[in-house]
C-alpha cells in the first residue's frame, strides 16, 4: 500500500501545489490590473502563468522524485533527472522571456500613450523590438549551453575545445563578418534613429513601409503588398529615401503638359476649388504655374501638399484627374495639339530662282569673304571701268 501512496502523494503533491500557485498568482494579477488601469504590466504578466507553473511542477518533481521509491524510477534514477533538469532549464527560460517580452511592451505602451510625437513613438518601438530580440538570443544562447553543460562528456570536450578556442574564434570571425557587419548594422539603426518601425522609405527605386526590423534584416511592405527582405547593412553603406524623417508632411507635385492657349488662370482656379474638396489636402499650401515651354506645348505645374506619403499620393491623382477632365470639356482648345495644316508660301517674288538660267551660283570668294562689302563682280573694275587689277582679299573670318 504504502508503495502506492507514495507515487501518487509526490506526483499528486506538486501537482496540486503548482496549481494553487498559479491560480494564486493569477488572481493576485488579475486584482493588480483591475486597480492599476495606467499600466498594462500587470495584465501581461499574466500570460507568465503557464510557464511558471511548468518551473514549479518541474522543480518539485526534480527534488522529490526519488522520494517514490519506485523500482521503475530507481532503475533510471539518472535519465529522468537528467530530463528533469532539461525540461527545467527550458522552462526556466521561457519564463524569463516572458518576463522581459510583458516588462518591454508596457514600457513601450504607456510612452505610446503619453507622447504624441509619431516619429518618436517609431522609433521607441523599434528599439524596443530590438531589445526584446537581443534577450531573447542571450536567453536562448545561455538556456543551450546550460543544458549542454548538464552532460558530462560535454564538459570533458569543453575543456579540450578551450585550448583551441582561439583559432576556431579567428576562423569563425572571419566566416561570419558578413553576419557581424549586419548585426553591428542592427544595433546602428536601432540606436542611431536611421529608420524606424512604420517609416516611408524608397530603397532601390521601390517605395514602401518599413514593417519589421531585426538584427540582420529589414522588411519593406511596398504599396502593391509585396516585402522586399534587405540586410540591415545596406541602410548604414548606401543612400535611401526617408520620408518621414523629421516629420510626415509632404509636398507633391503635378505637371501638364498643354497648348500655349490653355487658361492658366481659370486653371489656378479651378485647382482651388479641386482642392478644397479633397480630403487628402492638408491646406497648408497650394500654387500652379507654367514652368517651362516648348514650341508647341507649355509645362504647367500644380503644387499640392498633405500631411503623409499616403496623403499626398491621393492628393495628386485627385488634381491631375479631375483637371484633365475639367480640360476636355471646358477648355478644349488647350489639350496639346499636333500642327497638320500645310505650310504657307512666301510673297511674289521672294522665291529663289534656283530654275532659270540666268541664275549665278555663289563662287567661294563669295561665301567665305570677310571683305564682301568691297567686293567687285567678275569683269569689272572697282570703278566700272575696266576689268579688276587683282582680286579682293578672301579668308573665313
Amino acid at each position: 500500500m504504502e508503495n502506492v501512496l507514495r507515487p501518487l502523494t509526490v506526483v499528486g503533491g506538486s501537482v496540486v501545489l503548482t496549481l494553487v500557485v498559479g491560480y494564486v498568482a493569477d488572481v493576485v494579477l488579475r486584482r493588480a490590473d483591475a486597480r492599476h488601469h495606467e499600466t498594462p504590466l500587470w495584465g501581461l504578466l499574466r500570460r507568465c502563468r503557464l510557464p511558471l507553473q511548468v518551473v514549479l511542477l518541474t522543480a518539485l518533481l526534480r527534488g522529490s522524485y526519488r522520494q517514490t521509491k519506485w523500482p521503475v524510477i530507481e532503475d533510471h534514477e539518472t535519465g529522468i533527472g537528467q530530463v528533469l533538469s532539461l525540461v527545467l532549464i527550458g522552462a526556466s527560460a521561457w519564463l524569463v522571456v516572458r518576463i522581459a517580452a510583458a516588462i518591454v511592451e508596457s514600457t513601450y505602451a504607456r510612452y505610446a500613450s503619453t507622447t504624441r510625437d509619431a516619429a518618436r513613438v517609431r522609433r521607441v518601438r523599434t528599439q524596443v523590438t530590438l531589445i526584446m530580440r537581443i534577450v531573447t538570443a542571450v536567453v536562448c544562447v545561455v538556456a543551450a549551453a546550460a543544458m549542454l553543460l548538464t552532460f558530462p562528456d560535454f564538459k570533458t570536450i569543453g575543456t579540450s575545445m578551450l585550448a583551441s578556442a582561439g583559432i576556431i574564434g579567428i576562423v569563425a570571425g572571419v566566416a561570419a563578418q558578413s553576419t557581424l557587419g549586419n548585426l553591428f548594422a542592427g544595433f546602428q539603426i536601432a540606436f542611431g534613429d536611421m529608420v524606424r518601425i512604420g517609416d516611408t522609405v524608397v530603397v532601390d527605386g521601390e517605395w514602401g513601409v518599413v514593417e519589421e526590423v531585426t538584427l540582420t534584416f529589414l522588411a519593406v511592405r511596398t504599396w502593391d503588398e509585396r516585402r522586399i527582405t534587405m540586410p540591415v547593412s545596406y541602410f548604414t553603406s548606401k543612400p535611401f529615401e526617408n520620408w518621414s524623417r523629421g516629420g510626415a508632411q509632404m509636398t507633391g507635385t503635378v505637371f501638364f503638359h498643354l497648348d500655349h492657349s490653355a487658361p492658366v488662370g481659370l486653371m489656378r482656379e479651378k485647382l482651388k476649388e479641386v482642392l478644397a474638396e479633397c480630403s487628402a489636402w492638408d491646406g497648408r499650401d497650394w500654387s500652379l504655374a507654367v514652368t517651362d515651354t516648348t514650341p508647341t506645348t507649355i509645362q504647367v505645374r500644380a503644387v499640392v501638399t498633405a500631411k503623409d506619403a499616403d496623403d499626398i499620393w491621393t492628393a495628386r491623382c485627385v488634381v491631375r484627374e479631375q483637371l484633365v477632365a475639367w480640360l476636355c470639356e471646358k477648355h478644349p482648345y488647350a489639350l496639346p495639339r499636333v500642327a497638320t495644316s500645310p505650310a504657307s508660301l512666301p510673297p511674289d517674288g521672294q522665291w529663289p530662282e534656283r530654275g532659270r538660267a540666268s541664275a549665278r551660283l555663289p563662287r567661294p570668294a563669295e561665301v567665305h569673304s570677310n571683305n564682301a562689302d568691297n567686293y567687285v563682280p567678275d569683269g569689272e573694275s572697282p570703278n566700272g571701268d575696266s576689268p579688276a587689277a587683282e582680286a579682293p582679299r578672301t579668308g573665313r573670318g
